[in-house]
């Protein structure tokens, strides 16, 4: 295992997991006019295993599927299903760029979430942070950033935008399952369990969206999953590395990605309103995080 915080290999882990999983969004953007996007969540699953198992047997750690707490897994895979479902999806209807800044709806989330589910109190700081997230939201749809270079009709285009927000609330719940279930278990264990039961979830719905994938999206499709697995391994060391409150800010790199991706290889430009909602949504996270930075350390003088 890495020594924790190594701030340098952990930012370095978490940029390169950031631009690993856009460049796997945009591989999801670029079949999804032909592939069913639960296909193409089959796909992304089923493939990610091999990676975690070339791991499990680089380290000859065979043990990482015992778990007591299945239950918990099962819930946090489903979870994390329908966060992934909805990401998906909002990739077939959506530029890039916008995409990928309504992901980051998830902190905004993650703190309300935490007052019924860990019975924390949120101060006015927090809310007002959470405030300022949701109207970088508005900013988005209100610039009609979403509109550039799509081709959608307006209400598929709300669709895509309310569900991309969805996205946020499932993977707000996978986060505050994932802090629970990581106080016994293993980051390894909770990502191969996380990749097993959502290839079995998705395995379910798999016949009834079925469509065979020609030779170049098979590929395509494979590489959805292996580039992911690495990515999440990547994300899983990253985390071993350092501190979370110290790699936040690398995460909101991937904005930059899909910016530069959705420009050359699919020709959305952002618009000023995606660009300005983006930046508010940015800053209310980082805000967030600075804030549990502050009471994390004032409960340690405690």
């Amino acid at each position: 295992m890495p020594l924790r915080h190594d701030i340098r290999r952990g930012a370095l882990m978490m940029l390169g997991a950031t631009a690993l999983f856009t460049v796997m969004s945009a591989m999801i953007k670029g079949v999804s006019s032909d592939i069913h996007f639960i296909e193409t969540m089959f796909f992304r699953s089923a493939f990610a295993l091999p990676v975690m198992f070339v791991i499990a047997a680089r380290g000859r750690n065979w043990g990482l599927l015992k778990t007591k707490r299945f239950p918990g897994h099962v819930v946090r895979a489903f979870t994390g299903t329908m966060a992934q479902g909805c990401s998906f999806f909002a990739l077939t209807v959506l530029p890039l760029a916008e995409q990928t800044a309504l992901t980051y709806t998830t902190p905004l989330f993650v703190t309300m979430l935490s007052i019924p589910f860990l019975g924390e109190k949120v101060g006015i700081h927090r809310w007002s942070a959470v405030l300022l997230g949701f109207v970088g939201i508005l900013v988005i749809a209100l610039g009609k950033g979403a509109f550039q270079g799509g081709g959608m009709p307006d209400t598929v285009i709300a669709v895509g935008m309310g569900v991309a927000v969805m996205q946020g609330v499932w993977s707000a719940m996978t986060t505050l399952l994932v802090r629970s279930l990581s106080a016994t278990e293993s980051s390894a264990t909770i990502v191969l369990w996380q990749s097993l039961l959502m290839t079995a979830f998705t395995l379910v719905a798999l016949p009834f969206v079925w469509v065979t994938p020609s030779f170049s999206h098979f590929v395509i499709l494979v590489l959805v999953g292996l580039v992911g697995g690495v990515a999440q391994v990547m994300l899983t060391e990253a985390y071993a590395s350092a501190q979370v409150s110290a790699l936040g800010p690398y995460s909101y790199t991937s904005i930059l990605w899909s910016v530069a991706i959705g420009w050359v290889v699919f020709a959305d430009a952002p618009g000023w309103g995606t660009i300005a909602g983006a930046g508010l949504i940015v800053v209310s996270g980082l805000y967030i995080l600075h804030r549990e930075l502050k009471r994390a350390a004032q409960r340690r003088k405690q």
